[in-house]
C-alpha cells in the first residue's frame, strides 16, 4: 500500500509538471498577443483545465492504463520507473525551453519500464489498428500505432486548420479597419484559449487517471479524474515561462486574430482526439496551428529553425523517456531484486 501511495503521489507530480510544462500550450498565444496579463492567462488556462474533469470522458486514461503495455506486467515499481523517466524527460525540455509531448515521454517512460522487466513481448499488439481502404495496419497494437500516426497527424490537423481559419478570417474581415479587428478578436480570444484549455485538460490529464488506475487496478475513479485535473491545473497556474517564451514569440509573431485561429484550431484536433480516445501531444498540436497562422503571411514569417529545434525534440521524446525509465527500473530491481 505504502509503494502504491508513493506511485500515485509521484503520479500527480508529474501530472503538476505536465501543467507547469505545457501552460505554454494553452497560454502563449494569449499572452503574446497581449489580450491577457501572463497571471490573468494561467487563472484562466487553469480554471478551464480543471473544468475538463466534468465534460470529456475518460477513453484517453483507458488507453494509457491498458494500450501501451500488458497491464499484467505493470507493476507499481514499473509504474514508478515510467513516471521518473517522463518526469526526467520534462524537465530537461523545460530548461532547455523546447515544448516537447508530455504525452509521448510518459508513453516512452512506461514502454522503457516494461521492457526493462519483461522484454519487448511486453508492448500491447492486440487488437490491430484498421483503417478504411488499407485494412490492418501492421506492427503494434491499435493505440500505440494511432499515437504514432498522429506524431505526424496532430501538428499538420493544427496547421492545416489554423491556415485555413486565418485565410477565411483575412479574406472576411479585409473591408474592416484594423483596430476594429484587434478589439473584436481580444474578446474572442477569450474564447478560444478557454476551449484550448479545456481540450489540454481532457487529453493531457487523462494520461495521469490512466497511470494511477493502473497502481490502483479498480476504483475510486472520480476521485482520480478530480486528483488529475487538480493536479495539471495547479501545474499551469504556475507555467513554464521558457517554453512559454518560445511558443508565443520565437516561432512567429501573432495578433489577437491570428491567436484565435490557431488555439481554436487546436481545440477542435483536440477534441476529436480525446473523443477517439487517442493520446495525442497538445504541444505538437498548438505548434502546428502557430506555424498554419504564420505561414499565411508568408513563408519566412515561420522561424523554421526554431521549428525545427521543436521537431527534434519531439522525435527524440519516446526513445529519450524510454531509455530513462528503463535505467530507473534497473536501479530500482538492483535495490529490490523481485522488481
Amino acid at each position: 500500500m505504502e509503494l502504491v501511495l508513493i506511485t500515485i503521489a509521484v503520479a500527480l507530480v508529474f501530472d503538476f509538471i505536465n501543467g507547469f510544462h505545457d501552460a505554454a500550450n494553452s497560454i502563449a498565444t494569449v499572452v503574446s498577443t497581449r489580450v491577457l496579463s501572463p497571471k490573468l492567462a494561467v487563472i484562466w488556462a487553469a480554471f478551464f483545465n480543471f473544468a475538463a474533469a466534468f465534460i470529456f470522458g475518460t477513453a484517453v486514461a483507458k488507453a494509457i492504463a491498458s494500450g501501451i503495455i500488458d497491464p499484467k506486467q505493470a507493476t507499481a515499481y514499473v509504474i514508478l520507473a515510467a513516471l521518473i523517466g517522463a518526469i526526467t524527460w520534462n524537465l530537461i525540455t523545460w530548461w532547455l525551453g523546447l515544448p516537447s509531448s508530455s504525452s509521448h515521454a510518459l508513453m516512452g517512460g512506461l514502454a522503457g519500464a516494461g521492457i526493462a522487466r519483461s522484454g519487448f513481448a511486453v508492448l500491447v499488439r492486440n487488437p490491430k489498428l484498421t483503417l478504411p481502404l488499407i485494412g490492418v495496419v501492421p506492427g503494434l497494437g491499435d493505440k500505440w500505432m494511432l499515437t504514432l500516426i498522429f506524431i505526424v497527424l496532430a501538428p499538420l490537423m493544427g496547421m492545416v486548420l489554423g491556415l485555413a481559419l486565418m485565410v477565411a478570417m483575412s479574406w472576411t474581415l479585409q473591408r474592416r479597419a484594423p483596430r476594429s479587428v484587434d478589439k473584436w478578436f481580444r474578446k474572442l480570444q477569450l474564447l478560444s484559449a478557454a476551449a484550448y484549455s479545456l481540450g489540454h485538460g481532457g487529453n493531457d490529464a487523462q494520461k495521469t487517471m490512466g497511470i494511477i488506475a493502473g497502481a490502483l487496478l479498480a476504483g475510486g475513479i472520480l476521485n482520480i479524474i478530480l486528483g488529475a485535473n487538480g493536479a495539471i491545473a495547479l501545474g499551469t497556474y504556475f507555467g513554464g515561462w521558457r517554453i512559454v517564451h518560445t511558443m508565443g514569440a520565437k516561432i512567429t509573431k501573432l495578433k489577437p486574430v491570428g491567436g484565435f485561429c490557431a488555439e481554436t484550431a487546436g481545440a477542435i484536433t483536440l477534441f476529436l482526439a480525446s473523443h477517439l480516445g487517442i493520446p495525442v501531444s497538445t504541444t505538437h498540436t498548438i505548434t502546428g496551428a502557430i506555424v498554419g497562422v504564420g505561414s499565411t503571411h508568408r513563408i519566412s514569417a515561420v522561424r523554421w529553425g526554431v521549428a525545427g529545434k521543436i521537431v527534434w525534440a519531439w522525435i527524440l521524446t519516446i526513445p529519450a523517456a524510454a531509455v530513462v525509465a528503463a535505467i530507473a527500473f534497473w536501479i530500482i530491481r538492483f535495490f529490490h531484486p523481485g522488481a
